[in-house]
């Protein structure tokens, strides 16, 4: 319990000298833009293919599953939408991004720690965690609600490609499905949720990298608690932010 609680006051202490004032704008509005392409751009390919066959399963799920003559078959069309928007586009997208792009981040800033580059960063008088991190942070938080957003396109899309060619339901229904009473908080929700994960991948992937002592094996193992730390609080803080957000 002590260590646990050790932890948590070294992370925050951490994003206090993360969160610290600059010593030179420009250079870290470099960093940022690279971070974005890195870090963003990178991921459009993945999160497109996984969205486009979540899209594709949720409809076919929902068709099999609601073959009842009882049940409009509009209602798969609004399944796979509200399933995209609510849940699969935020929540499990970053999830998939806690094992890329957290991992990424651990392993980079880990293997700086063990060859002594940041040690170097800090007797040149930069503040290490401000330079490395903060750009990270900044890409993400930006970039990841638009990874969002093309989620939820593509997933529809995908639904309404495997509803129509399977002959589960016509185009018709399905476009009827996904304009039926649709309620734009319901984005609105999905973006607020992407920006907290967003924050949390970034910030306990680059603690677990930062203070990594010992060698490769050590980044290693760093990178898989930074995986796993940042998937448990994206799952605990998507059950808090529906609370709120929802009731």
């Amino acid at each position: 319990m002590f260590k646990f609680l050790s932890s948590v006051g070294q992370y925050f202490l951490f994003l206090k000298k993360v969160f610290s004032k600059p010593e030179k704008p420009s250079i870290y509005y470099k960093q940022t833009m690279s971070e974005l392409v890195s870090l963003g751009l990178t991921s459009v390919g993945i999160v497109a293919i996984i969205s486009f066959f979540m899209g594709a399963v949720i409809t076919l799920q929902t068709a099999y599953n609601t073959e009842n003559p009882i049940y409009p078959k509009y209602l798969i069309g609004l399944g796979c939408r509200d399933s995209m928007i609510l849940e699969f586009s935020s929540t499990i997208a970053a999830l998939i991004l806690a094992g890329k792009v957290g991992s990424n981040i651990a392993s980079e800033i880990g293997t700086m720690r063990v060859t002594e580059q940041i040690d170097a960063l800090e007797i040149m008088g930069v503040n290490s965690a401000s330079y490395l991190v903060l750009p990270k942070i900044i890409a993400t938080v930006v970039f990841n609600p638009f990874l969002t957003l093309m989620s939820i396109v593509i997933g529809i899309f995908g639904g309404g490609i495997a509803g129509t060619f399977s002959g589960v339901m016509t185009p018709e229904n399905f476009i009827y499905g996904i304009q039926y009473d649709f309620i734009p908080y319901y984005i609105v929700y999905s973006l607020i949720k992407t920006v907290f994960f967003a924050f949390i991948i970034t910030s306990i992937s680059s603690f677990q990298g930062y203070y990594v002592e010992g060698g490769s094996l050590e980044v290693g193992r760093a990178s898989t608690k930074a995986v796993v730390y940042s998937s448990v609080m994206i799952l605990l803080f998507n059950v808090i932010l529906t609370q709120l957000l929802l009731s």
